[in-house]
């Protein structure tokens, strides 16, 4: 049986572990040794991710990822009424923790209750938050299934990713030329007045219903009484239509050689990499019936919602895995404001226990 107090006491308890990106390993070794007393072969791959098998046949992978954003250490966790809720100095790490504690519930009920189910993996990952660095080193040859459910997606469990965009992430460099600034100008070539002509020429913010752009940062100069010699600009552009893609990165193109031609003796390079890959659920896939079976079993009703994020989702569809990724009760992620949303955190549990009793 699904217990409520008992995944509100293990929620807390995971997010009180401190776990940036990074810095996962007391988070990986409390997982480790909670799935192993869950009865459980449990490994960790060459990257840290946890990893745990009960060696079935055509298992169902479960998965979750360990790490949090900033403000992340120190959290303290604290129940008003229906929800968790940080202090507000912090994150609550519910992003990811949430989807962790209804994994574990959802096995530790199974396990009480004493009743058969299908063949279970389950995959923690490290990194997820910047840039699904875990999944993307995640040793695959470590798992045996087909299809997975990720627990991370915003709002309730019956919130279903149905899309995610392709993510570009992209590196301008730039060399100028240093000069006194007060003695002779004139001889400097300015790193960061060339940044911000370049920036002025790239889209900003919400292109369209598919597609955004970001600068995110721009870092250059040493001393204020020096024309900066260097500055590197960085940012993202995402979006779920790939033609749109392509025309974007012909802006970034054209901006480069309009820049360029205006600083001829600078020099400006620039690095395009894709982080993630999009993907569209089709709805008559096994597994997205499977997860739509098992929430309209529990009166709830699935809803297919796109997204501008990325997940562990989409690694597992790069490496042909049927991924699905399903709400796990968190809202606000990523600012002080989170909160978790108890009845659905035990919905998330009770929708990862149907899953593994579909097949009894």
């Amino acid at each position: 049986m699904i217990r409520r107090d008992r995944i509100v006491e293990t929620f807390c308890d995971l997010a009180r572990i401190d776990s940036p990106s990074g810095e996962e390993e007391a988070m990986a070794q409390h997982l480790a040794a909670r799935l192993e007393a869950l009865g459980l072969d449990v490994a960790r791959d060459g990257y840290g991710n946890v990893i745990a098998t009960d060696g079935g046949d055509d298992p169902l992978i479960l998965s979750a990822h360990m790490d949090t954003v900033e403000p992340g250490r120190g959290i303290e966790p604290s129940v008003v009424g229906e929800r968790i809720i940080s202090d507000g100095t912090t994150i609550l790490g519910g992003d990811c923790k949430a989807g962790v504690a209804a994994i574990l519930e959802a096995l530790e009920s199974i396990r009480e209750d004493g009743v058969k189910r299908m063949a279970i993996e389950v995959a923690f990952t490290r990194e997820e938050e910047i840039g699904l660095v875990g999944a993307r080193n995640l040793d695959f040859s470590m798992l045996k299934g087909a299809e997975a459910v990720v627990f991370d997606g915003e709002g309730p469990p019956s919130q279903i990713t149905s899309s995610s965009p392709e993510y570009i992430g992209f590196d301008i460099e730039i060399t100028g030329r240093a000069a006194h600034a007060g003695v002779e100008p004139e001889k400097g070539i300015s790193a960061i007045r060339i940044a911000s002509e370049i920036v002025t020429r790239l889209p900003q913010g919400r292109l369209d219903e598919e597609t955004t752009f970001n600068v995110g940062t721009i870092e250059g100069g040493t001393v204020r009484n020096a024309v900066p010699e260097l500055t590197s600009v960085r940012g993202e552009f995402r979006s779920r239509n790939i033609e749109t893609l392509d025309g974007i990165r012909l802006q970034v193109d054209e901006a480069l050689d309009t820049v360029r031609a205006m600083y001829p003796e600078a020099e400006i390079g620039c690095h395009l990499h894709t982080e993630f890959v999009a993907y569209t659920l089709n709805e008559g896939e096994p597994v997205v019936r499977r997860v739509t079976d098992a929430l309209e079993s529990l009166g709830l009703t699935p809803t297919m919602q796109p997204s501008g994020g990325g997940t562990d989702g989409n690694v597992f569809r790069l490496h042909d895995i049927n991924a699905v990724v399903v709400g796990m009760a968190d809202h606000g992620m990523h600012t002080i404001r989170e909160y978790v949303t108890i009845p659905d955190l035990v919905d998330a549990a009770h929708l990862c226990e149907t899953l593994l009793r579909m097949d009894e």
